[in-house]
């Protein structure tokens, strides 16, 4: 149908008789023939507009508005009374005949009546119109509103009158037109300035009515909660809580809500706390979303670098030289971030100058220099001279020239390098400049004695007590004809020269490494490391000197030198001495990773343990030292694994997991299964993602686990194991099958028989059961044994051990005891001691890992505990060792003269005596080798009760061996949070294992809990030391405790607030207590105790409960929720006269002092998840789900569920599902409960937060069902998630 058929009906329409115009003031219309006349122009138009396209409406629409506009009133009236019935009747599309209408470029204010008329209309009819329709529609309005003058006079009121009451309606929130979330977000999004001033109080009053959603949708203190930094490397579940925007620094909110300002403002605050940490740098990278690969430059980032190192300089002011630690960890983020673009070196060096100008800050510009300098003399060869010269500017700035000439520093203390910084900083820059064809520059007066100092320094040099040859490393690390010599002579320190009469076995200190910018390290790494591959590739057999092992270590923990460092310690240096089969450096390499490696990123260590893997199959490492050494790294590797790094390294390789298991060694697989039942405990995750690598594991070296062992694992490994059942061995039979072997062994007199049955790849693994038979009886060894066992070799021995320790078991089980087991010890002891054939540590691990049940579990602890204790061999060992040791050995230059010490006084020999060969020991002996033994053992007997008393023994007499482990706290924290269930009920125990594992480290616990280690009684803390406890968390995070001068980068926590957090926790679950009181007793921090807070931190003690409660089991989390249902259960009946939003809302309640149990508890349970794992946090659906239905009953209590799980939508990932369930089913239970509703707007708000931010129409049909169920009320306002239209919520 064309355009005039539209135009004849309108011209019908609009068309007046001659007659009827001459007498229009005379003739009376009858409305019956006026109604009948409208009747069939509407047929007309029907019949012509029927089953046409949009367009061809759209534009019979337009006619319709273009002969309107231009009519008198009264054909005007009759038109737009013609296109409503057209709506209504539905021969025109509402949606679409609203849209045209208010986007008509002939509707203006100006065209009063056309403009009057059309809103008229549209309010009429919006009704009819789609929600989407709708929203577009108040888009058309605002560009209206747009159009209206500022000043508006009396004659354009009707106008805008009439705009502001279509607006109205469609914000009506009881109308409900549209969901006002999707209106909401748009008006935001789109008129972020109000259109109109007119409106202004319409748009306010509405963007203000969702306040209350953004309430609950809201994290109560964000803005003030800080995380505490872990050195693993940042697995996502730990970052996302704290991602910012890398632009703006605003936290990443869901949905266009009015939320507070101090949510919406830049956090400023918390990136400072984080960039201040250190070990930080995944951290930073993780929250603004920074990848190394993408050289993305981060203006926000830049300033809070300039900031901190402005902060620095007046820390500097007041405290000296105590700042040392920060600078070093300044310059060491300022060298990633500039590295890898992520900031701009000269940009921060300008902002530096603008900043400090006008400001006397002179005690830290030495500091600030030395910072430049190492990022300078690192990258200026790779760069133009104009990308440093703003340093000049900074110079002439902190180093004015109406100061006297700086004078030359003691060049005996290590402050002479930062003295003399700028200096260095001159002389690389003129070297820069004359490289490029500049005119040789003049030496600044105030420098000139410096730099005439170092032109003097003439050699020859030999490394002595003072800073010389640092001086001159630093000053002319980018001019090799002045570094080589002073390089050469540090090298020849560490690596002695063709004079040395022996290797040299003082390090260089770490007063001197501190001392040598970055360049100058990189330069002594990379020496350090061809000297060890020319020694290996030559094959000479020459040792590596101890000196150059150790300060190759020191080295190690420079993070910004890491990819000449570990980088390349994992990936160049073991790889070419493994391919040279320097079997000697790859001995001494691997014993260094062991015991002098600190805070390696988990990524290397997983590489290192698949290397390990592949290494443990070749033919040369079958010698026992060398294998043990392999099997002792992996362990430690295994075992030394934090809980939060587990997952996300190991799952990198499930594509692949034979990388991460070992082919043959039982003991290692058993290793990493606990590891891997330990992080999921942990961590809370449900284990499901390791079955692959589980049954990786069950394939390579199939094994089962005693009940008491599959107890305490997490269910998915518990059930995996049950599933996957190995045939145990008949003991009888093995007993036989030693007995008759030894027949065998006792008849046959020909040597070449006796080699050909026992020697054979292929015998039975019973030839240690035989030796130590042959000891029992004869307390002699034949020559011929020795043949056979160096014939069976490393590897396949371990097959043989598992036996033995099988056969002893049941040889204990069985034995008559008195001398019998005495006898049975003393041949134990001496195959270990005498004899050389098994080291003490393998036994006694392959004792531990064992599957045995009931009472043989028992006997082999009681083994294990004769073998370790009986003989006083090992325990004269470990006294000595303890005695004349120190573990910090980053501080001693003499520990390889007392490890000499104690190697000759107490040789060890790793073979039977034929053998002949083997490798010098660096680092390791028997008592170092033992420690990740211990812990193991430790672990199996907490697992079974009844040998608690040989436990305490052993701690006893073994645990000042803890002074030695490179992670005692952590290795303590996992204990006990691991076999909580099995410990809460035996203080004693608790108290023994704190006393034994943190001996030498009681002075970081707090001091009533030192006073409590030392009694011998039962202790139940009050409220007070609670409250200590947390003031500590606290104090240490917000950096107002006492300066701290641990060196985090030899200790086994990356700073100070993981180390606080972890040895509070290890304090709290090692209290006799129990969890219960425990996490009332923090709660009550706050909840009773929050009267001795100063007003201010409230949020930060909050921020404190949240992280030890988070850090704790799930036994003292749940207290929590208890204390929840508890609270929610309160509300019920509601007796207070304000309203819930009120009641909740943190701020209001503190700050005024009114009643705040209820907004305290939202704050601490708001804390705990924020700070909760993945496991926890997943925890929370579930309880809402399964606890809360017996509970709320009431509108408020439902608005208080509404605010705890509010703001944790985005972390509950497949959870949200059932966590929506939930609410939808509680909410219907309200509604059917109680007659009235007060908050319906508020609950629908949150609801449509949820369908539009996470669940989308996933769960349109379960919603449906209940939403049908709820009164015509909330139908109408919930009709858009479960598409009812009007007529169904009406009918209902």
């Amino acid at each position: 149908m064309g355009d005039n058929t539209i135009n004849t009906i309108l011209n019908d329409i609009l068309k007046v008789e001659g007659i009827e115009e001459a007498f229009s003031c005379f003739l009376v219309h009858r409305p019956a023939n006026e109604a009948d006349k409208l009747n069939v122009y509407l047929q007309e138009l029907t019949g012509s507009l029927k089953n046409t396209n949009s367009d061809v409406q759209e534009n019979a629409v337009r006619q319709v508005l273009f002969v309107a506009s231009t009519s008198s009133y009264s054909q005007l009236q009759l038109l737009m009374e013609l296109l409503e019935q057209l709506i209504k009747t539905q021969a025109l599309p509402a949606r679409l005949t609203c849209e045209t209408i208010v986007s008509y470029d002939k509707l203006t204010y100006q065209n009063q009546d056309f403009w009057l008329e059309c809103f008229a209309l549209l309010k009429r009819v919006i009704d009819l119109v789609e929600y989407k329709g709708v929203r577009e529609i108040m888009k058309g309005c605002c560009e209206r509103a747009k159009s209206l003058p500022k000043l508006l006079n009396a004659g354009l009121q009707p106008q805008t009158k009439a705009l502001l009451e279509l607006a109205d309606k469609i914000m009506d929130r009881n109308v409900c037109l549209l969901p006002g979330y999707l209106l909401v977000n748009e008006l935001q999004k789109a008129y972020p300035d109000c259109p109109h001033w007119r409106l202004s109080s319409l748009f306010s009053t509405y963007i203000d009515s969702f306040r209350a959603c953004a309430q609950m949708v809201s994290i109560v203190g964000q803005a003030e909660m800080r995380p505490v930094v872990e050195h693993s490397g940042c697995p996502e579940h730990l970052v996302n809580p704290w991602k910012l925007d890398p632009i703006t620094l605003r936290f990443t909110l869901k949905g266009t809500l009015p939320y507070t300002n101090d949510l919406m403002s830049k956090q400023t605050g918390l990136l400072r706390y984080v960039l201040e940490q250190p070990y930080s740098r995944d951290m930073v990278c993780g929250m603004l979303g920074l990848q190394k690969q993408h050289k993305q430059h981060c203006a926000a980032l830049e300033e809070q670098l300039v900031e901190l190192v402005v902060l620095a300089m007046e820390k500097s002011e007041i405290e000296g030289a105590d700042t040392q630690g920060l600078w070093l960890h300044l310059s060491s983020q300022l060298i990633y971030f500039v590295l890898f673009q992520f900031s701009s070196f000269p940009n921060i060096v300008l902002a530096l100058h603008d900043r400090l100008q006008g400001r006397d800050l002179k005690k830290g510009r030495d500091q600030l220099m030395w910072v430049l300098l190492q990022f300078i003399s690192g990258s200026i060869q790779r760069n133009p001279l104009s990308n440093f010269l703003p340093v000049l500017r900074l110079y002439q700035l902190l180093f004015p020239d109406d100061e006297p000439p700086l004078p030359v520093p003691d060049f005996n203390q290590p402050q002479c390098t930062r003295q003399m910084a700028m200096t260095c900083i001159w002389i690389h820059l003129t070297k820069k400049a004359s490289s490029e064809g500049h005119p040789a520059w003049a030496i600044p007066p105030r420098l000139r004695a410096h730099h005439d100092f170092l032109q003097h320094l003439a050699p020859p040099l030999a490394m002595g007590p003072d800073y010389r040859i640092a001086l001159l490393c630093n000053a002319y690390s980018t001019n090799q004809d002045y570094f080589s010599k002073p390089m050469a002579a540090l090298v020849e320190t560490i690596q002695g020269s063709a004079k040395s009469a022996a290797p040299p076995t003082a390090p260089l200190s770490m007063a001197v490494l501190d001392s040598l910018t970055v360049h100058s390290k990189m330069s002594l790494i990379h020496s350090i490391v061809t000297h060890v591959i020319k020694l290996a590739q030559t094959k000479s057999g020459l040792p590596l000197a101890p000196a150059l092992v150790e300060t190759y270590s020191r080295l190690l923990v420079y993070t910004e030198i890491e990819s000449l460092g570990i980088k390349g310690f994992i990936s160049q240096l073991l790889p070419t001495v493994y391919k040279s089969h320097a079997w000697n450096t790859l001995y001494t390499l691997l014993e260094m990773f062991s015991y002098r490696m600190h805070h390696i990123h988990p990524h290397y260590r997983v590489q290192l343990l698949s290397h390990l893997h592949s290494l443990a199959a070749v033919p040369q490492a079958n010698q026992t030292q060398l294998h043990l050494c392999v099997e002792s790294t992996a362990l430690r590797l295994i075992t030394g694994l934090g809980s939060a790094e587990v997952q996300p390294e190991l799952s990198r390789f499930l594509s692949e997991p034979k990388t991460l298991v070992s082919a043959e060694s039982e003991e290692l697989n058993r290793a990493l299964v606990l590891t891997l039942a330990r992080a999921t405990h942990v961590t809370g995750p449900d284990g499901t993602w390791c079955l692959d690598l589980l049954t990786t594991i069950a394939q390579s070296t199939p094994h089962a686990w005693a009940p008491h062992t599959l107890e305490c694992f997490p269910k998915a490994l518990a059930d995996f194991f049950s599933q996957n059942q190995v045939a145990r061995e008949n003991k009888q039979q093995l007993k036989k099958a030693v007995e008759e072997e030894y027949r065998k062994w006792a008849s046959m007199n020909n040597e070449n028989d006796i080699l050909a049955h026992f020697g054979v790849p292929g015998a039975p693994p019973l030839f240690l059961c035989l030796v130590w038979k042959m000891l029992l009886e004869t307390d002699h060894i034949t020559p011929i044994a020795y043949k056979i066992l160096e014939r069976i070799g490393a590897r396949a021995l371990s097959a043989h051990l598992r036996k033995f320790c099988d056969s002893l078991v049941f040889e204990f089980s069985n034995s008559p005891g008195g001398q019998h087991v005495n006898k049975c010890v003393d041949t134990i002891n001496d195959m270990i001691w005498k004899y050389n054939i098994v080291t003490i540590d393998r036994l006694v691990l392959c004792l531990a890992l064992r599957t045995q049940e009931g009472p043989e579990a028992q006997v082999c602890s009681f083994i294990i505990q004769l073998v370790l204790l009986k003989a006083t061999e090992f325990r004269n060992r470990v006294q000595e060792f303890v005695k004349d040791n120190s573990p910090d050995h980053w501080n001693q230059t003499s520990w390889h003269d007392r490890h000499l010490d104690f190697h000759r006084k107490y040789p060890e020999k790793f073979a039977p005596e034929e053998q002949t060969g083997g490798y010098h020991p660096y680092f390791g002996n028997v008592c170092l080798r033992f420690l990740p033994v211990f812990d193991i053992v430790v672990h199996r007997f907490l697992e079974i009760q009844q040998v608690t008393k040989s436990l305490e023994i052993l701690l006893e007499h073994l645990g000042c061996l803890y002074k030695f482990h490179d992670r005692p706290v952590t290795y303590l924290y996992n204990t006990l949070h691991y076999y909580e269930a099995k410990l809460h009920d035996r203080p004693p125990l608790k108290r023994r294992l704190v006393a034994a594992v943190l001996g030498a480290l009681k002075e970081t616990l707090s001091e009533p809990y030192q006073v409590y280690l030392a009694r011998d009684d039962v202790w139940i803390p009050e409220l007070d030391y609670y409250i200590q406890l947390v003031k500590r968390v606290v104090d240490t995070i917000s950096g107002a405790s006492p300066a701290n001068l641990t060196d985090w980068r030899f200790n086994e926590f990356p700073n100070a607030g993981a180390h606080i957090l972890y040895t509070s926790c290890v304090e709290l679950m090692a209290l006799s207590a129990g969890p219960p009181a425990v996490a009332n007793g923090l709660l009550d921090v706050i909840l009773r105790g929050y009267i001795a807070i100063p007003t201010e931190q409230i949020n930060q003690w909050i921020n404190a409960v949240g992280l030890l409660l988070s850090a704790l089991p799930a036994s003292y989390w749940t207290v929590l929720h208890d204390r929840l249902l508890e609270t929610i259960a309160e509300m019920d009946p509601y007796v207070w006269d304000s309203s819930p939003f009120r009641l909740l809302d943190f701020k209001e309640t503190h700050r005024g002092m009114l009643y705040n149990k209820f907004s305290y508890m939202l704050a601490l349970a708001h804390s705990v998840w924020h700070h909760a794992g993945p496991g926890h946090i997943a925890s929370v659906p579930r309880w809402v789900r399964e606890r809360l239905p017996d509970v709320v009953r009431t509108e408020e209590q439902f608005l208080m569920v509404c605010h705890l799980v509010g703001p944790f939508l985005n972390r509950f990932n497949m959870a949200i599902v059932e966590l929506t369930h939930a609410l939808y089913d509680l909410l219907a239970k309200v509604d059917h409960a109680q007659s009235n509703l007060n908050h319906m707007e508020p609950i629908c708000d949150l609801l449509y937060h949820i369908k539009y931010m996470f669940v989308g129409d996933s769960m349109k049909k379960e919603l449906e069902a209940v939403v049908r169920t709820l009164r015509p009320a909330l139908q109408l306002r919930l009709r858009f998630i479960a598409h009812l239209t009007i007529e169904e919520v009406n009918a209902s």
